[in-house]
């Protein structure tokens, strides 16, 4: 295990990125680049970070600004649950722990939207307390290493890996090791065609002697994929050059943003039935888009249509067309402005 820790530590100190959170100590925003980070590359959630250190330089400017605020600031990012649970968990610290962060682990991850794993980031990295991170570089890691064929997602595995990795844990310097096993992983040990070759762990690694690395690690099965058809109106007045767009209320992806009114219809079938039936009312049909979440894969159409009765909702507000910028949306619907907005207030 020794040999292993000092191995993975020579390799960082040689190969590491230079990243902004990692030369911070600052429990607020090592949270902050944890969170941005989930289900995001460290290329586009640096630029995100940056701009949220920006405007919210202290957890309590987070905790006053609106929740649209930080949506909108949040745009592009998806998966706006983590947006929401980082508005809430800034108003927790600041009220309730005067604005400084808990550090505790146990503390840590009685706060809204942290798990283990980020608990366990934010223990150790501002903390320098000897918890194990424990990721999907560090299962990969772990699980090539000492070839282990635990599905990764099972109860027994994640237990299993947590263990093992709290085992290998340098714990007179648990942030560096951390930090180490993890980049090993995103740089090194990658998912794909690893250079195993030049990999300074290659001795240590019973995977690649069983000629298993690219087996592991292992899943149990694959998440459901839900389909879903969205029919999109879009309401424009070019003469006072305003759009309807409508807030989404409801418990569904994308919460509290706002979109085009729509339709939602069960299949591509329907909707492209609904289409023609209603030609005789549809001024201009924009590109198809495909928009692919974690568990979910959206098809929408957008429209310009006179036949507005089939697309009233409730939460519908009228805004100029230049207060766009002010309000959170899905990047489905920010693609469609990016490529047609000036397209149709050109032509009308």
């Amino acid at each position: 295990m020794t040999e292993i820790q000092s191995v993975i530590i020579e390799w960082y100190y040689e190969y590491k990125r230079d990243l902004p959170w990692r030369r911070t100590q600052n429990p607020y925003y090592i949270w902050l680049s944890e969170v941005i980070l989930q289900q995001t590359r460290v290329v586009q959630g640096r630029s995100y970070y940056e701009k949220f250190v920006e405007k919210y330089p202290k957890i309590q400017d987070l905790a006053a600004a609106t929740e649209q605020d930080v949506l909108t600031t949040w745009q592009g990012l998806g998966y706006y649950s983590r947006a929401r649970n980082l508005h809430t968990t800034a108003k927790i610290v600041t009220h309730e722990y005067s604005g400084i962060f808990p550090n505790s682990y146990e503390k840590i991850l009685q706060l809204k939207g942290i798990g283990e794993y980020t608990a366990a980031a934010i223990a150790s990295f501002a903390f320098d307390k000897a918890h194990a991170v424990v990721d999907g570089n560090v299962f990969r890691v772990l699980s090539r290493v000492f070839n282990i064929e635990t599905p990764i997602d099972s109860t027994e595995g994640k237990k299993q890996f947590t263990y093992l990795a709290n085992e290998l844990l340098a714990k007179n310097q648990p942030a560096l090791f951390n930090q180490a096993i993890m980049e090993f992983g995103a740089l090194q040990c990658v998912p794909s065609n690893p250079n195993c070759q030049i990999c300074p762990l290659l001795i240590h690694c019973e995977a690649f002697k069983n000629n298993r690395v690219s087996l592991l690690p292992i899943k149990k099965g694959k998440t459901k994929i839900r389909k879903r058809y969205f029919l999109y109106c879009v309401n424009l007045n070019t003469t006072n050059e305003s759009i309807l767009l409508r807030k989404k209320t409801e418990n569904d992806i994308w919460k509290n943003m706002f979109e085009f009114p729509k339709i939602e219809f069960e299949s591509i079938e329907k909707m492209n039935e609904y289409c023609l039936t209603n030609k005789d009312s549809i001024d201009r049909i924009f590109s198809s888009y495909k928009h692919i979440l974690s568990h979910q894969h959206l098809h929408a159409q957008f429209i310009m249509s006179s036949n507005r009765k089939d697309f009233m909702c409730d939460n519908v507000i009228e805004i100029p067309i230049n207060d766009l910028i002010n309000y959170p949306l899905p990047r489905l619907i920010d693609r469609f402005l990016e490529e047609n907005l000036s397209l149709f207030l050109n032509k009308g």
